[in-house]
């Protein structure tokens, strides 16, 4: 059969082609394809999300004088236990402060810093020993950075800070001065003396309504007017004749005080003979002013909380005669042996300045029938919650002046001020007592015993020598 050669030939074509065709290369696309999308990480749902480390337990031990017994649980007690309520993982330890053998709160704290177990946070009865004996902790850090500081008085802040550093935080400020018992003067048709009376009229008073024979007194105890009076008569001087910085035992003003505390004498307690005592139902001074015994009482606002609650008479705060008030303050400081001395710092704040722990204290006294003590944090909140329980006039005076105010508390504050007051001893022999004490010689010269101008200018020098020595021993 014949093939035919045209047919031939295309078919050889076309094979040519096709392999030429499938040699070539291959043409690149110029577009990505659309990429597929990826679903998002789903979290697993059996992991917890990240939780706050739990607070580690920490234990505090606190001793101080004001928290009665456990039967009792007074309103310390029941801030403790509110602040721990709020932090579950501290325990506060309260330090056994008994003292059998009368070694008093420094003589117990220095026994248990010779063990190595000074308590971590304590109530202070002389700081300027404690800076002395190095057992405080430096707080300046700590009340720098808390607004609550910010409103405590610059007054309570100077008292407890040495060579510009915190040691110490103002747990209590309490006004001092004499109380009148209006109803007293009333009833025997006498005006009773108010906040700013002079000091004339002051004296005029509790002289006319003095009367030993019916049981009653015009002032309730001598001692006191020496300690206000000389700031009355010489603008420089503080409490007890202290400048600032010296003793000015020698001033004519404090001269007078000692002799004005004499004159008064027959008008007071400690005039009193055996006799006249057997007209008063108290037994001691402390008595008289609830007994309705005395026209006015020097004491300081620690007791208004029982004034309000037991008081049956009308009452009020007259002050310092002038327009003023002695200032009583207690501090808290914390050891710089505290294993955690900020939680330690914290637990402190509460029982000193906070203003959260004030409206607390607030409350339990509402629960007590009672009155919570002045705030250590003077705001206008704070204050509007002390007068919604003591509404007086002539607290709400003294609150108006608080930075006036003359402070009573040197001897917890000032090194030496309790060898220049108290315990130093000048090397006087008066009569058979020998090698007596300031006390001693200043209790003299306002008894009578003594003619203070005869030994005022060796005192006054013994006592700046004293204060002088003590400052120096902290650096100041």
């Amino acid at each position: 059969m014949r093939i035919n050669s045209k047919l031939i030939t295309l078919m050889l074509a076309v094979m040519v082609i096709a392999s030429l065709v499938g040699c070539a290369p291959k043409a690149v696309a110029t577009t990505e394809p659309a990429a597929s999308p990826i679903p998002p990480t789903e979290m697993p749902t059996d992991v917890p999300p990240t939780a706050t480390p739990e607070p580690q337990p920490v234990t505090i031990r606190y001793a101080n004088w004001n928290l009665g017994t456990e039967e009792e649980n007074n309103i310390q007690r029941q801030l403790v236990k509110a602040y721990t309520d709020m932090h579950p993982n501290v325990t506060i330890e309260f330090v056994d402060m008994a003292d059998p053998d009368n070694k008093g709160w420094d003589g117990l704290l220095t026994a248990y810093a010779a063990k190595g177990e000074l308590p971590d946070v304590f109530m202070a009865n002389n700081v300027p020993l404690y800076v002395k004996n190095g057992w405080l902790a430096d707080v300046t850090d700590q009340t720098a950075a808390d607004a609550d500081w910010a409103s405590v008085s610059q007054a309570l802040k100077d008292g407890y800070t040495y060579n510009g550093k915190v040691m110490g935080l103002p747990a209590a400020q309490f006004i001092m001065g004499y109380w009148v018992n209006k109803d007293l003067y009333e009833a025997n048709n006498l005006d009773a003396p108010e906040y700013g009376v002079s000091v004339e009229d002051f004296f005029a008073a509790a002289t006319a309504l003095n009367n030993p024979d019916k049981g009653i007194l015009g002032l309730d105890e001598q001692e006191f007017v020496m300690g206000w009076y000389a700031s009355t008569q010489d603008a420089n001087l503080k409490y007890n004749s202290f400048d600032g910085e010296n003793m000015n035992y020698n001033s004519a003003a404090f001269k007078a005080a000692v002799a004005k505390a004499y004159e008064i004498l027959p008008y007071t307690w400690q005039g009193l003979t055996d006799a006249q005592k057997k007209n008063f139902k108290s037994q001691g001074p402390w008595e008289l002013f609830m007994n309705q015994e005395a026209g006015v009482r020097w004491d300081a606002s620690w007791n208004v909380p029982g004034w309000v609650k037991d008081a049956t008479f009308n009452w009020d705060f007259v002050g310092i005669p002038g327009g003023n008030q002695a200032l009583v303050s207690d501090v808290i400081v914390i050891s710089k042996t505290a294993p955690d001395v900020q939680a330690a710092y914290d637990f402190a704040k509460w029982m000193t300045f906070s203003s959260e722990a004030y409206a607390q204290e607030v409350e339990l006294a509402k629960a007590a029938g009672s009155a919570p003590k002045l705030p250590v944090a003077i705001t206008p909140e704070s204050i509007a919650l002390y007068k919604s329980f003591v509404d007086k006039p002539g607290i709400n005076s003294a609150l108006d002046n608080l930075n006036n105010s003359l402070v009573e508390s040197l001897a917890k504050v000032v090194p030496g001020y309790i060898q220049a007051r108290w315990e130093g001893k000048p090397g006087i022999d008066i009569g058979e007592d020998k090698d007596v004490n300031m006390w001693f010689m200043l209790n003299a010269g306002i008894s009578g015993k003594i003619k203070f101008e005869d030994y005022s200018a060796q005192l006054e020098e013994f006592a700046n020598n004293l204060l002088a020595d003590a400052k120096a021993e902290l650096g100041q």
